[in-house]
């Protein structure tokens, strides 16, 4: 894990975010790196990097969003970095993949959004989430597949998305730093 802690200190160190709001959490977020060298490992209890993927399809009019069977909303693809993870962007695009069944997913390689969430997570305590956001282009005539990590898998209108009670980390929130 230390190459994917080395290429996520990277990452966010010359992510430029928007607004400042995501600047104080990219700030965050380097500060918990710089004191966890553990920070990328699901074994850290006292939260984790994990990594996350806004999937459009080819026309970027639509999102992919599953239904997470553990927090009961529509949420982008994503979750914990493994061990074999190199890179953020790669363990986003893996979760991606796995998750949604789709073949030649590309990947933006700089980050698109970062939230910081409570969760108990498959370590059975609370600890926190801090996600890393990448978008995700599938290509044309893409078919998702539901995996067993999901309840539901669907394509949503970026103009007509599910309600989320998160706006301001939500999925309309990384819509809006994709603009």
């Amino acid at each position: 894990m230390n190459r994917l802690h080395e290429d996520t200190v990277s990452t966010l160190s010359t992510w430029k975010p928007a607004d400042r709001g995501q600047e104080s959490l990219r700030q965050a977020y380097l500060g918990f790196l710089a004191a966890r060298p553990d920070a990328c490992a699901r074994a850290c209890a006292a939260g984790h990097i994990t990594a996350s993927a806004l999937v459009f399809d080819h026309t970027g009019s639509s999102v992919l969003l599953t239904l997470h069977p553990r927090v009961g909303r529509w949420l982008q693809l994503g979750g914990h970095c493994e061990p074999e993870d190199t890179t953020l962007a790669g363990a986003a695009l893996r979760e991606a993949t796995e998750e949604s069944g789709i073949a030649g997913l590309r990947i933006e390689p700089v980050p698109l959004h970062v939230d910081v969430h409570p969760i108990t997570c498959s370590l059975g305590v609370p600890t926190r989430h801090f996600d890393v956001r990448f978008a995700v282009h599938a290509p044309e005539n893409s078919i998702a597949v539901r995996s067993d990590e999901s309840l539901d898998l669907r394509w949503w209108p970026v103009d007509a998305l599910p309600p989320d009670p998160d706006q301001a980390a939500g999925i309309g929130a990384m819509l809006a730093a994709c603009r």
